[in-house]
């Protein structure tokens, strides 16, 4: 599941960004590098699934040898893409700037989330690979890794997903946005309240799943910063 959830985080992030170089004529060279990094992730997925080197009921293959060839192809591609980046990037200059605090700034914010996001799984899919491979020891990345630091990453992500779409282009300002910001989370709150209240609990006890609670209240969020 890692080898394709890695590049679908970074493509979430080029379609976002997309947008902005679209609408403003920003963000080309982090675009083209979102493009780019989409891709070597697609071609590591493939490599990590038809390689060999992971152990898993997804991971198939008959001839280990091709793990090779797709590791080449894989340097080779990318290699050359970031060569090629670093040559000729500065040529995708932005023609629009922009204030601190605008959607162009929160689009951005979630670009970064994203990849930093789609980073950590990649890393807790390496390292016990890396590990084994420097014979530095066994090592096995679970659930509690990704649960925590899916948690804080995507906790920011939905926040900014209810605050990005309705915030101006080009510059706006947290004191004119302040007032509908704190309505729509009194709402988030009284709808996420409603929503507990129809949740029957074995025995008449009192819910206990915070994560549960937050994802209810997230997406409480989320539906009336929409319709606001």
């Amino acid at each position: 599941e890692n080898a394709s959830f890695m590049p679908w985080l970074v493509a979430t992030a080029l379609l976002h960004s997309l947008a902005v170089t679209e609408q403003r004529g920003a963000f080309r060279a982090w675009t083209a590098l979102l493009a780019l990094i989409g891709f070597a992730l697609s071609l590591l997925g493939t490599f990590l699934v038809r390689s060999g080197v992971l152990v898993s009921v997804h991971a198939f293959a008959t001839d280990p040898e091709r793990g090779y060839f797709i590791l080449a192809f894989l340097s080779l591609v990318v290699g050359c893409a970031l060569l090629l980046f670093a040559l000729r990037g500065h040529v995708l200059r932005d023609s629009a700037s922009f204030e601190p605090y605008s959607r162009e700034t929160l689009l951005l914010v979630n670009n970064v989330l994203l990849v930093v996001t789609s980073a950590s799984v990649l890393l807790g899919t390496l390292f016990p690979i890396a590990a084994d491979f420097l014979q530095i020891g066994k090592y096995s990345v679970g659930p509690p890794y990704f649960d925590r630091v899916f948690v804080a990453l995507t906790s920011a992500l939905l926040v900014l997903i209810g605050m990005a779409p309705v915030t101006r282009w080009k510059r706006d300002t947290l004191r004119r946005r302040a007032r509908p910001y704190l309505l729509w989370l009194a709402l988030s709150a009284l709808l996420t309240a409603l929503w507990l209240q129809g949740i029957r609990v074995p025995g008449g006890g009192v819910l206990d799943e915070p994560m549960l609670i937050a994802g209810i209240g997230f997406a409480s969020w989320i539906l009336i910063a929409s319709l606001g």
